[in-house]
Formats: structure tokens, sequence, C-alpha cells
């Protein structure tokens, strides 16, 4: 008889939190049960952990067998406790002894019935809290390169239950696992350039202040006008991710789906299909998982045909496109997931898509118009900073005109206009708030009157009157003004159409 305890984590959002497996062995009636909260796939792991510790050479104890997973509220799924349930049955049985602290470790490994472990899901997240601890972690091999990548935490990846058992024994040594990271960095497979899109300079010169101080940005136009093609170009001009933002883009995506270590610090970009749920974009579920605004986080979220969402899936954008988090409630527990992506989205004027349009005949009626634009509302537009009407090129015009600028020509002045803002401000301009705004976005005295015109004329809300600054704001950083000028203030109306 006898109890032992092991560290292991429950995934509650981003968050790994502590979760200390305790299992007691005593003599009576032969029992397994799991306590603590424990889901389906949990309590389905008594005979994985039978029949792979059978499979390891052992037998399974003819004992009251009592597993509690502490703390007992919250509520853990998956069959990431497989291993450390079976390590302390074998230990608390006596058919073990460690040799090393068992406290120095976090162990998580689903396993096979004949003892193997499989691949488990949230890899990255548990390695960063591990670290934090200060505790190596034992994980599956699958994982282990991928776990690795968070710095100053050890990470040995095992094969199996019977590896872990001689590594803890002293029978066996294994090395941990060294991050190998891959910097092979192929922005796309067609190696798309901004230099293979024809015209549309106002538009590039919108994606590149919203590039620039990672402003949200709408297009407008009419079908085969080039949003989209524009919009699948934007990363091209948007610097690497620093590190920790990699890391942390990378444990949402460990999360959901197959962590991809080539290319893990490629700028996200999620264009999720117009007729996607709410769920879908913002994520929730039963067992909360991130969305497609979590997945796009420290990247872009492009909305194509934006107006075919629906008006209940556009609205639930609104809250973080503010706090740049969404919080998910359930009736046991809260998760926050963050959401700290830039929103780039485009739409037609209307819906055949032909207003405005030089060669072909707009066939809706004003109230068709208005019905298909009012699923667009004022508070959420009133949320995005740049909106801009992208012009018709007629296709015999297109071979007249030249090759335009370059992905890498533009991206060296949003490198440089960031570099402005991180040294005066040491955030970009999208994040400043409204004291910030009043502090670093000076105007002089003619931008002054000509913004108290536009706001007078034009009605501007608060948010709306603080947003235009801040877009003034980078198109100065661009033009290297320290202050803001009156044609800076001109240009930021003209990329904010009210619509």
């Amino acid at each position: 008889m006898g109890l032992a305890k092991l560290c292991a984590r429950a995934l509650n959002g981003m968050n790994a939190l502590e979760v200390i497996v305790e299992v007691h062995v005593a003599g009576g009636l032969p029992s397994f049960s799991i306590v603590g909260l424990p889901d389906v796939a949990v309590r389905e792991s008594r005979d994985r952990v039978r029949s792979a510790i059978q499979m390891s050479g052992f037998e399974f104890p003819a004992r009251r067998i009592t597993v509690n997973l502490a703390p007992a509220d919250l509520p853990k799924d998956s069959g990431r406790y497989d291993l450390a349930i079976a390590l302390g049955i074998l230990l608390a049985s006596g058919f073990i002894k460690s040799k090393k602290n068992i406290n120095d470790f976090e162990f998580a490994g689903e396993l096979a019935l004949d003892g193997a472990l499989r691949k488990i899901k949230g890899a990255l997240a548990i390695s960063y809290s591990a670290g934090q601890n200060n505790r190596a972690f034992i994980l599956p091999f699958d994982n282990a390169m991928e776990a690795a990548l968070v710095e100053n935490v050890v990470i040995y990846g095992v094969h199996s239950l019977k590896q872990v058992l001689d590594f803890l024994s002293g029978a066996v040594d294994i090395l941990p696992i060294v991050s190998r990271e891959t910097m092979t960095q192929v922005e796309n497979a067609l190696l798309m350039d901004f230099n293979q899109v024809k015209g549309q300079s106002g538009v590039k010169k919108a994606l590149e202040v919203a590039a620039s101080g990672r402003h949200s940005l709408l297009m407008i136009g009419n079908p085969g006008c080039g949003k989209s093609m524009l919009a699948q170009r934007f990363t091209t001009i948007l610097p690497p991710l620093s590190t920790q933002q990699a890391i942390e883009t990378a444990s949402i995506y460990s999360l959901v789906e197959d962590f991809k270590l080539n290319n893990w610090r490629k700028v996200p970009f999620r264009s999720p299909h117009h007729s996607c749920s709410n769920v879908a974009l913002v994520g929730g579920g039963s067992n909360p998982r991130p969305g497609e605004i979590s997945l796009a986080h420290h990247g872009v979220l492009f909305l194509d045909e934006l107006l075919e969402f629906d008006r209940k899936v556009l609205e639930v954008l609104r809250e973080p496109l503010e706090s740049k988090e969404i919080n998910i409630a359930r009736a046991r527990h809260k998760v926050v997931f963050p959401a700290d992506f830039q929103l780039i989205a485009a739409m037609n004027p209307c819906p055949c898509g032909n207003k405005g349009n030089l060669q072909k005949v707009c066939k809706c009626s004003s109230e068709q118009i208005t019905k298909y634009t009012s699923k667009l509302s004022g508070p959420l537009v009133d949320r995005i900073d740049l909106v801009v009407n992208i012009p018709q090129i007629k296709p015999e015009d297109l071979f007249e005109l030249p090759k335009g600028e370059s992905s890498s020509q533009i991206k060296e002045r949003v490198l440089q206009s960031r570099y402005v803002q991180l040294s005066r401000q040491d955030k970009l301009n999208y994040a400043l708030n409204n004291d910030e705004v009043e502090e670093y976005c000076v105007l002089d005295k003619n931008a002054t009157q000509l913004l108290n015109d536009i706001s007078d004329k034009f009605g501007l809300s608060a948010r709306s009157y603080y947003r235009l600054k801040k877009i003034a704001r980078t198109i100065a950083d661009l033009s290297n003004s320290a202050l803001i000028q009156k044609e800076h203030i001109a240009q930021s109306i003209q990329f904010k159409v009210i619509y």
C-alpha cells in the first residue's frame, strides 16, 4: 500500500494549469476509480493504463486504486494524464523505485494499449508553463521538438511507458531534446509579391499604412478589381514574428491541430469561409476551443465577401477588435483566448457587385443595396481604421501599366516606420490609448483646424476621432515627420470613407 504524487497540466484556454495526480493503492476488493472532475476520455484511461502496464512487463495490482486529479473543481479532459496515472500506480504499488526526484518532472502523454506513447495536443502551452516552475517535461517523442521551442526548459521525448520507467529507475539515460528549429521561411508557394498587382496605387498605399501602424482595413470594390489578390500579399510586407510572439501563436495552433515546425515564425494568415459560424470564428464549444480570430493572433484575419457573413457572426467581432482577447464563459469555468489580430476585409458595393463599374450596369435597387449594406453595422465600421474604395481597371489598360513596387521595397518602409513608433512610444500606433494619442499624436495648427472641421462635418464619434489621429500619426511616421501636418490629416480621411 502506498501513495504517489506526480505533476501534470490541464489546459484552460491558453493557460496550462497545474494538476497533481495523486494515486493511492490500498488493500481491499480490487477496484480502479478516477475522481477530480474527469471527462469521458480521462475516465477511459483506466483500460488504457491497465493494458499498458501489463504490456510493459508488470502485473497490474489487484488492489483498491484511487486516482485523484487535484484541484477537484478544475475540469480535466483528453488522454494526456495516462502517463502520470500509470507511473503513479507503479510507484505507489512499490513495483518500481525512482532514483530521480519525481517532483522535478512534469508528465503528459496518452498511452496505447501496448505501452507506446501517442502524440498529444497543447504540448507547447504545457512546456511553457512547466518551464516557469523550473521542472523538466517528459512527453511523447512526437511532441518533443515542438515543446523544445520554449527556451530554458529541459525536454525529454520518450517512446513508451517502459522507457520512462527505465529512465526514472536509472537503468537507461535519456538525453534532453535540443530544438533544431528550421528557419525555412517560404512566404508562399506561388511567391506572391506586390509587384504582380498592376495599378491600384491608392489601395497599396492604404495597405502600407495598415501594415506600418497595424491598422484594420476594409476594401470595397467590384468583383475582379484585385481585393483578394492584394490581401493575399499583405503578409509579404509584414515583419516576421518575434520569438515570444511566435511561441504564443504556435501554442494556440498546438491546441487545435497538428503543429507544423516548418515556418512556425511565419505571420499567421487566416481566411475563413463566409459560411462559418460564430463559434468557428471566435471560438467556443462544450470544451472551449480557439476560433479563427485566435488562430490569427499576431497575424492577419482576412474576411473576404464580408457582407456574405451572417450579421450575428460579424457582430461578435466588435469586442475582440477592442480588447484583443475573447472571453468564453461556461457554467463551470471561464476561458480566455488571445485575439490580437489585424483585420483585413473585402466586400462588394452591392449585391450584384456592379455599382460604380464602368463597364457593367448595376441592377440593384436602392432598397436592395440598403438591405445588403445594413449587415455592416455602424459600431463595427467605427472599429475599422481604414475603409477604401478600389477603382475598376479596364483589362486593356492593364497591359500598359508598369509593374509596381515590390513587396521588399514596401516592407523596408514599413520596418522603418515601425522602428520610429517603437522608439517613440514602445508600441505600434494601433495600440495607443486615448491619453497616449494626446501625448504622441501632436498636430500642428492647420492640421488641428482641419481635423476639427472634419469632425463637425461628419459627426465623428470619439472613437473615430482618435482613430483618425492614430492613422495620421502613422502616415506622418512614413513621411519622417515629427508633427502631424494638414496633408497627413487629409490623407487619413481619404482612407476612412464615411460608408
